[in-house]
């Protein structure tokens, strides 16, 4: 017998991969997509794997914080996210990455998290810390493949490539690297909130073993720190720009979801 979670889980597949093939059908032959014909499909899917979501999160002894339902819950942020920044800016091309990274994390959520993973008390400044690291997570992720684009952008130019894929479907480079340090600054200033929160409100960093995640994530916040203040001082931008931002979400990456894997998966805490 089919599960509902399961049903649900194919449904907003359908939906992800229906919306992901309309824009990209869409913008290659370079027709303007009715936004809310594309919204509706990607609202639907985000709807979806929310519904899934709550029920493997949402458990009688607590949230499940297990690493895959944490993947999952990013990947969905990230997608609404994206979604909502295509209604202000002119970046709905975006979405060609963001639809497939959302897809990817609901799949992972289903078919890998545990039902025995789970916090069953926390304080309100814990769950603060918890709702504010996932937001930065979802705003430096979107950051992250908006600088993978920027990095395909700048080698087609600098190669003068005849067939300009991503030059031709995403927004002018300039408006692009401009809107790359504004998700940057906002994710950077959530980092620091979550943060700040965590030292408050986590009584014992080695006891919940936390010290890892903690020590990836200050060095991400340098890196982070260190990039805007080197493009607001000293003008970096593209190619620099590009790798600080990858490098400083892969030592967030590593922090966050390296460590959780580690705990969960092989040693079994």
């Amino acid at each position: 017998m089919i599960s509902l979670p399961l049903v649900y889980t194919i449904l907003a597949l359908v939906a992800y991969t229906s919306s992901f093939w309309y824009l990209f059908i869409r913008l290659m032959s370079k027709r303007t997509p009715n936004l809310w014909c594309y919204g509706l499909l990607v609202s639907l899917g985000l709807l979806l794997h929310g519904v899934v979501l709550y029920q493997d999160m949402m458990t009688p002894m607590g949230i499940n914080y297990d690493v895959f339902n944490l993947i999952s819950f990013t990947s969905g942020l990230m997608l609404t996210l994206s979604l909502i920044l295509s209604l202000i800016r002119p970046v709905l091309p975006l979405n060609l990455i963001g639809t497939p990274v959302a897809a990817f994390g609901l799949i992972l959520g289903f078919v890998y998290s545990k039902p025995n993973q789970f916090i069953e008390l926390h304080s309100l400044g814990l769950d603060l810390h918890i709702i504010l690291s996932l937001s930065a997570y979802a705003v430096l992720l979107m950051a992250t493949i908006h600088a993978v684009l920027l990095w395909f952008q700048d080698r087609e130019l600098k190669k003068k490539q005849k067939k300009r894929i991503w030059v031709n479907l995403l927004p002018p480079f300039q408006v692009m690297e401009s809107l790359l340090f504004d998700l940057i600054i906002t994710g950077f200033g959530l980092l620091t909130a979550a943060l700040l929160f965590g030292f408050f409100t986590i009584d014992n960093f080695f006891a919940q073993h936390l010290a890892h995640k903690t020590a990836f994530s200050i060095i991400s916040w340098f890196l982070y720190g260190a990039l805007l203040i080197g493009h607001y001082k000293f003008g970096w931008r593209g190619l620099k720009a590009i790798r600080f931002t990858i490098t400083g979400f892969i030592l967030l990456a590593i922090g966050f979801i390296g460590s959780k894997f580690v705990l969960e998966m092989i040693l079994g805490r």
